[in-house]
This record gives structure tokens, sequence and C-alpha cells, in this order.
């Protein structure tokens, strides 16, 4: 088993080129007929985050968070959330959505997934280019610790592709699977403390939030762009979060593997 995981993945790495070719090919379709196009990408954030600071900074007056603006806090968090929802909730229908590709040609069907994680990593880009400014207007500093949230991409990429490969292959034999992915979205959203600060809660219940892993992802996010701490500072958590995320990992990569052969079938 661990061997045709392992040529599984191998696959994968040897298709880089038709992943980044189609990931590239989606963003286009995304702004088909649009008139100012990719120029969205940068639109959308935005005002997002100009809606955030005029209703919490301007309106409610929010006080910072450990020192940190509560628009900047605010985004660090979310721009770490949307990825991984973005890629999860992409992934759900990818596999039904490309049936005619499947069925009719030799396709490697386990990059899809991939391909929109790609696709969602661009966007997730521009997301942080908007971040890096609001830093710099709202909060003048740098550090090289902002390049530790690499480490933090690599984390959240690990854990979203193996709920991808999951929930994408599932999703061809139970279509009520998409519905189910938006729904367990929706509230991990509140479950995890992106609008909210962790240290309101007991210490007890801070422990039991502390077991969903994109705590660890989004806490990464404001370490490595507002607190520059290093996440070594975290050994527990970091073992904790890599056991549980390479188990979904591999458990994703096994289950799409299983059901394969029966996409073609079922679509």
């Amino acid at each position: 088993m661990i061997k045709r995981f392992f040529y599984f993945l191998l696959l994968i790495v040897q298709q880089k080129s038709l992943i980044f070719s189609l990931a590239k090919r989606e963003v286009r379709t995304q702004y088909v007929g649009s008139l100012v196009g990719f120029v969205w990408t940068f639109i959308n954030p935005m005002v997002m985050i100009f809606v955030f600071w005029v209703v919490f900074d301007i309106g409610f007056r929010v006080q910072p968070v450990k020192g940190a603006p509560f628009v900047v806090w605010l985004t660090a968090g979310m721009a770490a959330w949307f990825a991984f929802a973005d890629i999860v909730n992409g992934s759900a229908r990818v596999i039904a959505s490309n049936a005619p590709l499947i069925k009719k040609t030799l396709f490697h069907s386990e990059i899809l997934p991939v391909v929109k994680l790609v696709s969602c990593l661009i966007t997730h880009s521009i997301f942080l280019v908007v971040l890096g400014v609001l830093i710099i207007f709202l909060r003048p500093s740098f550090s090289f610790y902002f390049f530790q949230f690499f480490y933090y991409l690599l984390c959240m990429c690990v854990l979203a592709l193996g709920v991808s490969w999951a929930v994408s292959s599932l999703n061809v034999f139970v279509r009520d699977i998409g519905q189910i992915v938006a729904v367990v979205l929706q509230m991990g959203f509140w479950a995890t403390p992106i609008f909210w600060d962790l240290g309101i809660m007991p210490p007890k219940l801070q422990s039991v939030f502390k077991l969903n892993p994109m705590f660890y992802i989004v806490q990464g996010y404001r370490e490595s762009f507002l607190y520059f701490v290093p996440f070594w500072q975290h050994p527990y958590q970091t073992v904790y979060y890599w056991v549980v995320a390479l188990s979904i990992f591999a458990l994703g990569g096994l289950v799409f593997k299983k059901l394969k052969p029966d996409f073609a079938d079922v679509l």
C-alpha cells in the first residue's frame, strides 16, 4: 500500500507541467467576458478589506489585538482560511464537473484537486499582496519572519489537498458531499479564531479549539506577519498538526486511489 501511494504521488510530480497549464487556464476562464479581467482578483479583496476597515476600525472602533490593528489582524487570519476553504470547496465537485474528460480520455484524474489548489494559490497570492500593502499602510514594519508564512502555506496545502482528494472522490458517488462540505466549512469558519481572539475563551475551551488544525495555520499567519514568532516556539502544536495533516493527506490519497477505478462507470 505504501508503495502504491508513493507512485500515486510520483505521478502527480510528473504531471506538473499539465497541472500548471490547467490551473492558469482555470484562472483565465473565471474572467472570460469581463471588461477588466484578472484585475478583479485585486478588486475583490481590496473592497472586502476596505469594508472591514470602515465597519470595525471607524464604525465600531474595535481595539487593536495584541498591538495589531484589528483590520490587519483579521485580514491575516482570513487570508489563511479563505485559501483553505476555496481549495476544499472548489475540489468537492471537480471530478464530477470534468466527467467528459474522465470518461472519454486516458486522464490522470488525481491531478484535478491539485489543479484546483494551484489556481486557488494564484488568487491567494493576490490576497497576500493586499495584506502586505495594508501592513505597510497601517503598521509600518518589516521582518524576515514574513517569509515564515511559506512554511504555514505548505502546512495548509498538505491539509487541504488531503481533504480535497477525499471529498472530490466521495462526491462522485454521493452528490450531497458538496453541500455537506459547504456547511462544514461555514461552521469551521466560526469555530476557528478568525473574527475572535482565542484569549477570550476559558483555558479548558482553548485547548479544545486548538485541536482544530486550521487554528495552527491561522495563528501561524498572524505570527509571521504581525507578531514575528518562530514556529518552533510551538513544538507540541507543531507535532500535533503534522500528525493530523499527514494522516489526512495519506487517507485522502488512499480514498481517491481506491475509488478512482469506478469513476467512469458512475459518471
